[in-house]
C-alpha cells in the first residue's frame, strides 16, 4: 500500500515560520498552534500556511494521534471535531480517541480500529459515538498513518464525519423493503383464501361460470397491487407497473398490446379503480373486442393531466376486430362494473363505439 503525502523536516524559509493569521477573530488558531507545538514535524513555507488553512476551514472533523505517546493520545483536533463533539481543545488534547466510545458502540468496528492501528493501514469504519452531552451520532471514521521524509510513522490522522441521517435514512429503507415483503406475502395469502372461498362458493350454488369470473378480477387485483408494494410506503406508486402487471398477461408476448405511458406516480388507493377497471375492459375485448379477432389489437396509454397535475387519464384504443356498435344499457355486467367503480373512486369514463374499435377515455383524481 502506498504510503499517505508526508510531512517535511525541512528547515524553514527565512521569514516562513510566522504565524498566519486571516480569517478574522473566528478563525481557527488550533493548526498554528499545533505547528508552534510540533516544530520537529511539520509543513513548511506555502505548506504550513495551505495546513493551517485547510485544518482551520473544513467542516470536516479531523484530529491526529501520536503513536508513540502512551495511549496514542490526540494531539491536534481542529474546530469541526471540536463542534462535532461537544468538547473543548482542552478537553480533547491528550486523550485516547476512544473517549468518544459508550455502552452501545460496535466492539467489532473498534477491533477494525485496532488492527488497523496495528498493521499502519487506512481503514474506514462506523461507529456509534457520544458528544459530550450525552448525544449519540453515527460516526464515519477514516483513519490512516502519516509518515516522515524518511519513512517514519510519526502521527495517525482520523476524520470524522456525522452520518446519522444517512443511516436513518438507510434503515428506513430497509424496513420499508421488509414491510414490504411482509405485506406482499400477507396479500398473496388473502388473495389466495377469497379466491378460495369463491371457488367452494361457486361449487355448491352450481354457478362455476360466475365464480371464474370474479376470481379473474380477484387475481387481477392482486397483480396490480404485487407490483407495487415496495413504493406503497412512501405513499405514491408508479402506476405504469400496475398497468403492465394488469395486462400483459392478456398478450403473452403476442404483440396485440401496446404500453405507452411515464413514470407517473399516483396515491397508492388509486390501484384498485384503475386495476379492476382496465380488467374489465381487458375481458370484454377478448370476449367482443379486439382480441376476439387474431389480428386485433389493443393501445393503452396514461399520463398526468390537469392544471395541477392531480389527474390520472387512461387511454384505451381498439383496432382491427370486430365491427362494433354501442351495446344495449341493459346488455353485459362488464360496463356496469366498471361504472361502479369509477362513481366509487370518483373517476370518470367516456366511452367512443367507433366502426374500427372501441376508444376509451378514463379519468382518476390523483390526489
Amino acid at each position: 500500500m502506498d504510503k499517505p503525502t508526508k510531512f517535511s523536516k525541512e528547515k524553514h524559509p527565512e521569514g516562513s515560520g510566522q504565524a498566519y493569521h486571516a480569517g478574522g477573530p473566528d478563525f481557527d488558531q488550533s493548526p498554528q498552534e499545533f505547528r508552534d507545538a510540533h516544530p520537529e514535524n511539520q509543513f513548511v513555507g506555502a505548506s504550513g500556511v495551505l495546513f493551517e488553512q485547510a485544518m482551520a476551514q473544513t467542516r470536516m472533523a479531523i484530529c491526529l494521534s501520536d503513536p508513540h505517546a502512551p495511549d496514542m493520545p490526540i494531539v491536534f483536533a481542529n474546530r469541526a471535531f471540536r463542534e462535532l463533539t461537544g468538547y473543548s481543545q482542552e478537553e480533547i488534547v491528550g486523550r485516547n480517541c476512544r473517549f468518544l466510545q459508550g455502552p452501545d458502540t460496535d466492539a467489532r468496528e473498534v477491533a477494525k480500529i485496532r488492527t488497523a492501528l496495528e498493521d499502519e493501514s487506512v481503514t474506514v469504519v462506523e461507529l456509534l459515538n457520544y458528544r459530550k452531552n450525552g448525544e449519540t451520532f453515527w460516526n464515519a471514521l477514516h483513519i490512516g498513518p502519516i509518515y516522515s521524509d524518511d519513512g517514519d510513522l510519526i502521527y495517525y490522522f482520523g476524520s470524522q464525519w456525522d452520518v446519522s441521517d444517512v443511516r436513518a435514512a438507510r434503515a428506513e429503507e430497509l424496513y420499508a423493503k421488509e414491510m414490504a415483503r411482509e405485506l406482499s406475502h400477507r396479500m398473496k395469502n388473502m388473495f389466495a383464501v377469497i379466491s378460495g372461498i369463491v371457488n367452494i362458493t361457486g361449487r355448491m350454488r352450481g354457478v362455476e361460470k360466475e365464480a371464474r369470473e370474479i376470481n379473474n378480477r380477484v387475481q387481477a387485483l392482486g397483480r396490480a397491487y404485487e407490483t407495487t408494494l415496495d413504493d406503497a410506503m412512501s405513499g405514491d406508486i408508479q402506476i405504469g407497473e400496475a398497468i403492465r402487471a394488469i395486462l400483459e398477461p392478456y398478450d403473452l408476448g403476442t404483440g396485440r398490446l401496446e404500453l405507452n405511458g411515464n413514470g407517473q406516480k399516483v396515491p397508492f388507493n388509486t390501484v384498485s379503480g384503475v386495476g379492476l377497471t382496465l380488467h374489465e375492459l381487458a375481458a370484454n375485448a377478448e370476449k367482443h373486442g379486439a382480441w376476439s379477432s387474431q389480428d386485433g389489437k389493443v393501445v393503452v396509454g396514461w399520463s398526468a393531466e390537469g392544471p395541477n397535475k392531480d389527474e390520472l387519464v387512461v387511454t384505451w384504443k381498439e383496432s382491427g376486430g370486430p365491427q362494433v356498435e354501442s351495446p344495449d344499457a341493459n346488455s353485459g355486467s362488464g360496463n356496469a362494473i366498471v361504472d361502479r367503480i369509477l362513481r366509487h373512486s370518483g373517476g370518470e369514463i367516456e366511452r367512443d363505439w367507433k366502426p374500427g374499435g372501441l376508444e376509451i377515455t378514463v379519468r382518476f383524481p390523483a390526489t
